[in-house]
């Protein structure tokens, strides 16, 4: 069984996920590369310079183009996330078996349903095939819901997502660093721009620190809401709490994912995915998140490892460090449940085998359905699902 994925460009983000499918397919896997990554992504360290050999970059060349259009064709299974269409185009035409690995078409709201230009891609892209040979495999929770609200793929919603490298250091020895913090560690990391919404995090550490609880928070990245966040945080009086330590390696992000107690997720329903949500899990924080995140109702277990907090509140934020800020304990529970969900569920491997076993399933006309996880049912999640109080 021949798989090929077609996408943009191959980054840190897909290379762990293609690894596996190239690995447990036999080596009948191929991933598509089909434009060269911007500058601004490659400067932030997403660029691989050194391609795996199952990675075809179809913009070489005309031979290598003329590759991807046959690979797309004759493949027996194809999934496309950001790649031009005419890949498959005649596959879908034959309803070839084809996943669709997609964010929310419609993060920024329904309005663009109704700009003539759009509404006319989704026809053509979406709602003319909602009975082919298409499933939907979703990098956002919210996913279903609006596909619904297209009308298209009913019932061929599943839960997938984006799958970096999983944490290969042991629990033990996560734990082991995570307890030299004295106060408690809280991370934030990401570009600084309006949707991702850290001034929520810089209020609910004051309300932290006008009640005298001890804690210490790491921000990294940069971006145009800098000075803001600055003023915001001088404000809030956490000049002697707070550490901005710029932009950062991947590599160095992940090592202090790893010295963290607690990781923040704060942003809107402009972000996709957010894989720094799964990041931090891997690395054994407990993680407090935004609901709107696309990753957060799937990933982020209440309790368990983590706990939401509502879109664009500071005080329900505020809530849920309180309760990790005040109970070291807990804090580590929920930090090992997060370490052990990663490792035995939500990672590469896990998704690899369920592309393989459903497509080899579906291939044969056999039903196979997973309770959770990786390829499971996608439910449909409005966006106003959680709410308190």
């Amino acid at each position: 069984m021949q798989i090929t994925f077609f996408s943009n460009y191959f980054n840190h983000h897909q290379k762990a996920l293609c690894d596996e499918l190239f690995r447990q397919s036999g080596g009948n896997f191929i991933f598509v590369e089909t434009e060269p990554m911007e500058e601004f992504r490659a400067g932030m360290g997403w660029e691989i310079t050194e391609f795996p050999s199952y990675v075809l970059r179809s913009y070489l060349g005309e031979a290598e183009e003329r590759e991807a259009c046959r690979l797309g064709n004759e493949s027996d299974v194809v999934m496309i996330g950001s790649a031009p269409e005419r890949f498959v185009e005649q596959r879908i035409a034959k309803n070839r078996l084809t996943f669709r690995y997609t964010e929310r078409p419609l993060k920024e709201g329904t309005v663009k349903m109704f700009i003539p230009r759009l509404a006319k891609k989704f026809y053509y892209l979406h709602y003319r095939n909602r009975k082919k040979n298409i499933y939907i495999l979703g990098a956002s929770a919210y996913a279903a819901a609006d596909y619904k609200k297209l009308h298209s793929y009913p019932g061929k919603c599943l839960k997938f997502g984006y799958f970096p490298f999983i944490n290969s250091t042991d629990a033990e020895e996560l734990m082991r660093r995570k307890r030299k913090n004295s106060p408690i560690k809280i991370l934030w990391t990401g570009r600084f721009l309006k949707l991702k919404r850290a001034d929520l995090l810089l209020k609910a550490c004051g309300m932290l620190r006008r009640r005298d609880i001890p804690f210490c928070l790491t921000i990294i990245g940069s971006g145009e809401e800098e000075a803001m966040l600055k003023t915001i945080a001088q404000r809030e009086g956490l000049e002697g709490q707070i550490t901005w330590k710029g932009f950062l390696s991947p590599a160095e992000v992940r090592h202090e994912m790893e010295d963290a107690n607690i990781y923040v997720m704060t942003s809107n329903f402009l972000e996709g995915w957010g894989s720094v949500i799964y990041e931090g899990l891997s690395a054994g924080c407990a993680v407090v998140a935004s609901h709107a995140c696309g990753s957060a109702p799937w990933l982020v277990r209440p309790g368990g490892n983590g706990f939401l907090f509502e879109n664009g509140k500071a005080d329900s934020l505020y809530d849920k460090l309180y309760r990790l800020c005040t109970d070291a304990e807990l804090t580590e529970q929920l930090g090992r449940n997060a370490y052990r969900q990663m490792q035995e569920l939500w990672n590469p491997s896990v998704a690899a085998k369920r592309v393989i076993e459903l497509s080899e399933a579906l291939l044969d006309n056999r039903k196979t359905e997973y309770a959770d996880g990786p390829l499971s049912p996608a439910p449909v999640l409005k966006n106003n699902w959680y709410k308190e109080g």
